[in-house]
């Protein structure tokens, strides 16, 4: 897969005013009517508060840990105490079913919320926990007898034994009247005796992906048997971390063990194996290169050297031993030795909500911001944006606060946070603290909600011009004219965003003339008229595009 695609975490184009995505199709600024912006109730007022209850308990019928969180806002005890009693109902029907996953995410909910009787419910986190990661391919503590668990090889080939190549038979394409087979091919790894594989989301997005309108089907082949194909199945996927879990009716060869990358450090050696450009079998070796790269929006990935190629999505990157330590997931094809994988850390973090089946849903408050700094000392994750009628803002966060736990787990920088938000899912509620901007520290509940697959493109349907502009492009908006809807001088500046690093200044006057989106509203492309400060306040006109997804959406 070559990595030129929205893996980039943050991208910068600075374009001239008659650029091609420009010249067509442009669509006008927009403006929306101030009043239709989500503003916070005002709860004393009687009238008020009773339609939120009305609310709240509609709500509690589809989504009671939703009504939960809100009749906590309105600071309702009745109407919380109700909320409570549901969702401890709903526990209870999730424990009957053995449906413990779920189980796990009320019973969380229900203890970030205070619910006095937590205590008297029939199962608590650390039994929840375990029984929902129980029969979890890769996290099933069970022995297996033949797994990697059992001895570790002499020989590293044979770790190429438990690895397939991943088939997706897309049909016939027609080129110039001539049909050719249209095959998408990856590569996968045993996690499970059983036949659970892992491998990348991309290999078989076809499958799963509902826009997709043509034939394909889904098989993998042996290391052993390269002539068979066999069927196959997803069981689940995740789009955002570019993982899959598939399923097929066979006796594993080997089974892989699942490591811990955060024991590998630059330098150490690893292994990748996987079936380049459709050649099974293949295992090529290198180094960590480095540890930290931002190409994920959730988090950092791992660089190596190994040798990798189309067709190598999805295999196993692993250590001496026989760890899988990475999933490979990228390579830039046009340069040698750079080359990247998952971290199996999220691997883990993931499985249990692939094995639940369908795909993997990552939950977001609705925020933007940057880790706060003291000289070199990391204090926090410091809020500098929140979305209209979004989690953090109907809970009060504001610009400016420094986030600095989460569930009583410390957050020291933005990945910490991260970090937190993949270990749990949506319709879920967190427990905050945070410094506020008068510099005392206050707790909150936050409702997480589904993670939009581009965030940026979702604050721009939700807020103004001025205030959108924060997290899209970095810079601040005040608005200097009421003829004028679309003039504005900027009022402060991200440091290394695209505005800072544009040459963007504070109190430069600016013009927003125009305003496009991708087809698929993955980059926006935005027209201005400046007049630089820093230049002698000369008149130009530039055109800036920027993914709307990064690291920095929460």
């Amino acid at each position: 897969m070559n990595l030129m695609k929205k893996r980039s975490s943050f991208l910068l184009t600075v374009l001239l005013a008659n650029a091609f995505f420009f010249t067509a199709g442009c669509q006008s600024v927009k403006q929306p009517d101030p009043e239709t912006i989500y503003k916070q109730p005002d709860y004393t007022l009687d009238d008020v508060r009773k339609a939120e209850i009305t609310r709240i308990n509609e709500m509690m019928k589809t989504d009671s840990i939703q009504a939960l969180w809100r009749a906590h806002l309105l600071q309702d005890s009745e109407t919380v105490s109700q909320c409570m009693d549901a969702v401890a109902d709903e526990y209870g029907a999730a424990v009957q079913k053995k449906d413990y996953f779920t189980a796990l995410r009320l019973y969380d909910s229900l203890r970030n919320s205070g619910f006095n009787d937590i205590s008297k419910l029939e199962m608590g986190a650390d039994e929840l926990k375990k029984l929902s990661v129980e029969n979890v391919p890769g996290l099933d503590s069970s022995p297996v007898a033949d797994t990697a668990a059992d001895a570790v090889p002499e020989k590293v080939s044979t770790y190429v034994k438990g690895t397939v190549t991943v088939w997706v038979d897309r049909g016939i394409q027609v080129k110039n009247g001539v049909g050719y087979p249209d095959i998408v091919i990856g590569s996968g790894f045993f996690i499970d005796k059983a036949g659970y594989i892992v491998t990348n989301y991309h290999v078989i997005k076809d499958l799963v992906d509902p826009k997709y309108e043509g034939y394909a089907r889904l098989f993998v082949k042996l290391a052993d048997d390269p002539d068979t194909r066999i069927p196959s199945k997803v069981i689940g996927w995740d789009p955002v971390l570019d993982l899959a879990l598939l399923k097929t009716e066979v006796d594993a060869p080997y089974v892989f063990n699942l490591g811990a990358s955060r024991g590998l450090d630059v330098g150490d050696k690893i292994y990748v194996i996987g079936s380049p450009v459709g050649l099974g079998r293949t295992l090529t070796s290198g180094v960590v290169s480095a540890l930290d790269r931002k190409l994920f929006t959730t988090g950092s990935v791992m660089q190596i050297d190994a040798a990798v190629n189309s067709g190598n999505s999805g295999g196993p990157c692993i250590d001496s031993q026989g760890n899988v330590q990475a999933v490979v997931f990228a390579g830039m094809l046009k340069y040698e030795g750079l080359n990247f994988a998952i971290p199996v850390e999220y691997l883990k973090d993931d499985l249990p909500t692939l094995y639940h089946g369908g795909k993997r849903a990552h939950p977001w408050i609705a925020a933007y911001g940057h880790t706060k700094k003291n000289g070199t000392e990391e204090a926090g994750l410091e809020v500098q944006y929140v979305m209209p009628g979004g989690s953090a803002d109907r809970a009060g966060l504001e610009p400016g606060d420094i986030i600095i736990s989460i569930n009583g787990k410390k957050i020291h920088n933005l990945e910490d946070m991260q970090n937190e938000l993949r270990r749990n899912v949506p319709d879920t509620i967190i427990r905050v603290t945070y410094t506020a901007n008068a510099g005392d520290d206050s707790e909150g509940l936050l409702y997480l909600s589904e993670r939009p697959e581009n965030p940026g493109y979702e604050i721009y349907q939700n807020d103004v011009v001025a205030g959108s502009f924060v997290p899209l492009l970095g810079m601040k908006l005040t608005a200097v004219s009421t003829a004028y809807r679309n003039r504005y001088s900027i009022s402060d500046i991200i440091k290394g965003s695209i505005a800072d690093e544009s040459g963007f200044s504070v109190n430069d006057p600016v013009a927003v003339l125009k305003v496009k989106f991708s087809d698929d509203n993955s980059i926006m492309y935005t027209e201005l008229s400046l007049k630089r400060r820093k230049q002698g306040y000369l008149d130009a006109n530039i055109g800036l595009s920027t993914q709307l997804d990064s690291p920095y959406y929460f």
